[in-house]
C-alpha cells in the first residue's frame, strides 16, 4: 500500500544529505555487516516461506509465528496476540533505555499471484501474493533485530532493542491498534523499511487515509415478473458511485478516492437486495480525509434516499501521514549510502532484463539497483499505518532495490522479485542498513535528543485521534 514504489511521487526538493560523503566503515561496523550477510540464508528462507503463505491481513498464522518462533529462539522475549490481534506481537531482548523499535510486516495482497517468474504466471488456486514485498520486510527486519541484539550483548551496550511484528498493513490499519494500545510509549526511536525499485532513504510524507465498506439493502423480486416490487441494492450503490464519481472534480488536487464493487448481486433476474462497496479516501492532512469523508457519507444517505433503499456502513481502517523527521532520515541516508545499492549476478541481471522489457515506460534503466538516491523531501501518493506510529515516536525508513528498476508496488512483477534472490539482496541490504541506524542510535545520545526535539515540534499543537475512531480490530476485513 505505501511510498513511493507504489504511487507518483511529488518531489518537493532535492538536497545533499550532507556536505560531506559519510565516513568509511569502521572494522566493528564491518563486522556487523559481514555478520549480517552470514546470516543472509536466514533471512532468505524466511521471507522465502512468507512469500510462499501469502497470508492477508489478520489471517497470517504461520508468518507471525515464523517470525515470532525465530526470534523467542534467539532469546528474546515474546509478547504474542497484543492489542486484541492473534497475529501482532512484540519481541524484545535488552534492558533499560534507549529502546529502539523495528517494525516488520508480513501481509499479501488478494487478488494478485505470481511465481518466481520474468513471465507472467500465476499460480492456480492460490489468491494472494507478495505484491508489496511484505516477506522481505519481515524477514529483513527480523535479520537486524538478531544483529542488534548479537551487537549489544558483545558490546555490553546498555538499551532494548524491540521488534514488532504488525500484521494488515494493507488496508487493516494494525499498527493503528498499537499505537492505540500504548505499546510505542516508551520507545527513543522506531526504525522501518520497505521493499521498492530503488534505494532511498529521505523525509519522505505519505497520504492519510481512511476506508469502509458501504452495504446497501433493498427489497428482492423477480427482476421481469414483478419488477415493482424490488428495490435494488446494487441501484443504491451504483448512485453512489456515480455521485462520488461527480465529487472528484470538486475535490483537492491531491486527495484521491477509489472503490470496488465487493457484492452486487447473485444472478440478473433477481433484484437483490444486499449489495456493498468499499471505499478509500486519502488526502495530506487527516482533516482533509475527514471533510472528503463527510461528503461521502451524504452521498450515500442520497444513493440511498433517491432509490428506495437503506445504507449504513462500517469503517474498516485509517491511518495519518507519515511525520518526517529529517534529522533521522540524514542519518538514514548517511547509513545507506555506506552499505551501498545491489549488485545482480549474471543469472539475475537476465532476470531483470526480462522483468524489465514488461513495464513499459519508466524513467529507472537497469543498473540504477546498484545506486543510492541523493536525499530528498517528497511527498508519496501512498499511504501507510506507520504514519500513525510516525505520530507517536520518533520514526525513519528507508527503502531498497527488492524489485527490477521500474517495477510499480501491487504489481505481478514486484511478486515474481520479491520471491527471489534480487528480492533477498534487498531485503539483506535493509538489515545492514538498520542496524548501522540502531547502533548510531544507542551510541548517540546527542542525535537521539534532536530527533526528539524535533519530533516534539513538528506535533505541537496536534491532538492526535485515530482515524478509524474506537473500532475492534477489524479481524474478518478480508473475508
Amino acid at each position: 500500500m505505501r511510498l513511493s514504489a507504489l504511487a507518483i511521487i511529488l518531489s518537493v526538493c532535492c538536497v545533499s544529505a550532507s556536505a560531506e560523503e559519510p565516513p568509511a566503515l569502521s572494522p566493528a561496523s564491518m563486522k556487523v555487516l559481514a555478520d549480517i550477510d552470514a546470516r543472509s540464508g536466514m533471512i532468505a528462507d524466511l521471507s522465502s516461506k512468507i512469500w510462499g503463505w501469502a497470508e492477508v491481513g489478520y489471517k497470517e498464522e504461520q508468518s507471525s509465528k515464523l517470525l515470532a518462533d525465530t526470534l523467542e529462539a534467539e532469546g528474546f522475549a515474546l509478547k504474542r496476540g497484543v492489542a486484541g490481534i492473534p497475529t501482532a506481537f512484540t519481541a524484545e531482548w535488552g534492558s533499560g533505555g534507549p529502546v529502539i523499535g523495528v517494525l516488520a510486516e508480513f501481509d499479501a495482497l488478494p487478488g494478485i499471484n505470481q511465481d518466481a517468474s520474468a513471465t507472467r504466471a500465476p499460480i492456480d488456486g492460490k489468491a494472494a501474493g507478495h505484491a508489496c514485498g511484505h516477506n522481505l520486510f519481515g524477514a529483513g527486519s527480523v535479520g537486524a533485530a538478531i544483529a542488534i541484539k548479537n551487537w549489544l550483548a558483545e558490546t555490553k551496550t546498555p538499551g532494548t532493542i524491540r521488534l514488532y511484528g504488525t500484521p494488515a498493513e494493507e488496508g487493516g490499519s494494525g499498527k493503528v491498534y498499537m499505537v492505540r494500545e500504548g505499546l510505542f510509549k516508551d520507545v527513543d526511536v522506531v526504525l522501518h523499511w520497505h521493499a521498492d525499485d530503488k534505494n532511498a532513504a529521505d523525509g519522505e510524507t505519505s497520504l492519510s487515509n481512511r476506508s469502509a465498506k458501504f452495504r446497501f439493502k433493498g427489497v428482492s423480486a423477480h427482476a421481469a415478473g414483478a419488477p415493482d416490487r424490488g428495490r435494488s441494492a446494487l441501484d443504491g450503490v451504483e448512485a453512489f458511485d456515480m455521485m462520488v464519481n461527480m465529487m472528484r472534480e470538486h475535490i483537492p488536487q491531491d486527495a484521491r478516492i477509489h472503490y470496488v464493487i465487493t457484492k452486487g448481486g447473485a444472478a440478473p433476474n433477481v433484484v437483490p437486495d444486499a449489495a456493498e462497496v468499499f471505499y478509500y479516501v486519502r488526502h495530506p492532512k487527516p482533516q482533509g480525509v475527514e471533510e472528503i469523508w463527510a461528503r461521502l457519507e451524504d452521498a450515500a444517505r442520497g444513493a440511498a434516499l433517491g432509490t428506495g433503499t437503506s445504507v449504513d456502513w462500517e469503517i474498516i481502517h485509517g491511518s495519518y501521514p507519515l511525520l518526517v523527521n529529517e534529522t533521522l532520515a540524514k542519518m538514514m541516508h548517511d547509513k545507506l549510502t555506506q552499505v551501498g545499492g545491489v549488485a545482480y549476478t549474471k543469472e539475475e541481471t537476465a532476470f531483470a532484463k526480462d522483468i524489465h522489457a514488461t513495464l513499459g515506460a519508466t524513467t529507472r534503466k537497469l543498473g540504477d539497483e546498484a545506486n543510492v538516491e541523493p536525499y530528498s523531501t517528497s511527498l508519496s501518493y501512498g499511504s501507510t499505518d506507520v504514519g500513525d506510529v510516525s505520530w507517536a515516536a520518533p520514526t525513519v525508513g528507508l527503502n531498497t532495490a527488492t524489485w527490477v528498476p521500474g517495477t510499480p508496488a501491487h504489481s505481478w512483477q514486484a511478486v515474481a522479485a520479491s520471491g527471489m534472490s534480487i528480492g533477498h539482496k534487498g531485503a539483506t541490504n535493509a538489515a545492514k542498513t538498520l542496524t548501522l541506524a540502531a547502533i548510531e542510535l544507542y551510541q548517540n545520545a546527542d542525535l537521539r535528543a534532536e530527533a526528539r526535539a524535533e519530533f516534539e515540534e513538528k506535533r505541537k499543537g496536534v491532538k492526535y485521534r485515530p482515524l478509524l475512531g474506537d473500532r475492534k480490530p477489524a479481524l474478518d476485513y478480508r473475508d
